[in-house]
């Protein structure tokens, strides 16, 4: 008998391959490690927390979230220029704070007509603005081995280490690094710089 040629309703059975089958699997067990590692990393080793306020801006915004990295000050110290994230005064009710590291330990700080003078020298780059507010930092001020000398980056409309009721924040009292920021419309997520 001769086959027909045309419209069949049959189909041929494929044999699908075990090393198929094997690839397969090991690309989704890949795909869902990369998110339980992703997550892992963001929630145990990092937090997030919403920024209050303009005292950073141009960088960061009032009600933008950022995450911290909480591990980092483990295995080195805060240094100059980084932004970090601390509880002022180590008031654990407080909303976190978010400033940037202008002085560590051993430092001494001063503000004299409108520039910041670290070690006796003028840091006239570290900020656009004139000082318009020296606070305490009218009078030199040295800082213990612990302590951190932090400014916002908005510095004639920032709530820092110049005013008597926040001071030089202590190193028990920092929470950790701001790490990344989830920004708004073009933004996108970004490192805190």
């Amino acid at each position: 008998m001769r086959r027909r040629r045309g419209l069949t309703f049959y189909q041929r059975k494929q044999n699908i391959s075990n090393e198929r089958v094997a690839e397969v699997i090991s690309w989704i067990f890949a795909i869902v490690m990369g998110v339980v590692l992703a997550f892992f990393i963001i929630y145990t080793l990092g937090r997030k927390t919403t920024v209050v306020g303009n005292s950073m801006e141009p960088g960061l915004h009032n009600g933008q979230e950022i995450y911290i990295n909480r591990v980092i000050y483990n295995f080195i110290s805060p240094a100059r220029g980084d932004v970090i994230v601390f509880k002022p005064n180590g008031n654990e009710n407080a909303h976190s704070s978010i400033k940037r590291v202008v002085g560590v330990p051993g430092d001494r700080i001063q503000i004299k007509d409108g520039v910041l003078y670290l070690n006796g020298e003028p840091q006239d780059e570290m900020f656009t603005d004139k000082i318009a507010d020296d606070g305490v930092a009218g009078d030199e001020i040295k800082l213990d081995e612990n302590e951190y000398f932090v400014m916002g980056d908005n510095v004639n409309n920032s709530e820092d280490s110049r005013s008597a009721n926040l001071g030089p924040v202590k190193r028990e009292h920092i929470v950790g690094k701001a790490w990344l920021h989830m920004g708004s419309g073009e933004e996108g997520i970004g490192r805190v710089k």
